[in-house]
């Protein structure tokens, strides 16, 4: 149980990390497929175009190998979200409560008086 919570601790650094590594990874491939000569590169243009075929190759590679990772932070990320917004409401009730309470006693001063 205690695995869980510590892999789901960091999971969105874990998911970007594990996913710049495989941009990183088809980058370097590419990059030595058009230092050989088997994809031809031509100047600045040619390392736009391998870095663009990395990222066209890294995305679905990402999306299929990562997908437990993917999970996790968006678990991570609506536990977040869930936290912020029952705080947020539990801060509002107590606000309206704080008004309710003035109005309550500006009423009864005023019936007073």
């Amino acid at each position: 149980m205690s695995s869980n919570v510590s892999s789901g601790k960091h999971a969105t650094l874990r998911y970007t990390s594990m996913r710049a590594s495989i941009f990183l990874g088809c980058l370097m491939i590419a990059l030595l497929l058009g230092h050989f000569g088997i994809i031809p590169v031509v100047g600045t243009t040619g390392i736009v175009f391998l870095v663009l075929l990395a990222a066209l190759v890294s995305a679905p590679l990402s999306y299929v190998l990562l997908s437990k990772q993917r999970d996790e932070m968006s678990a991570q990320l609506t536990e977040k979200l869930s936290g912020m917004r029952s705080r947020t409401a539990e801060r509002i009730a107590a606000q309206n409560a704080e008004e309710d309470a003035a109005d309550e006693a500006a009423r009864a001063a005023s019936v007073k008086g």
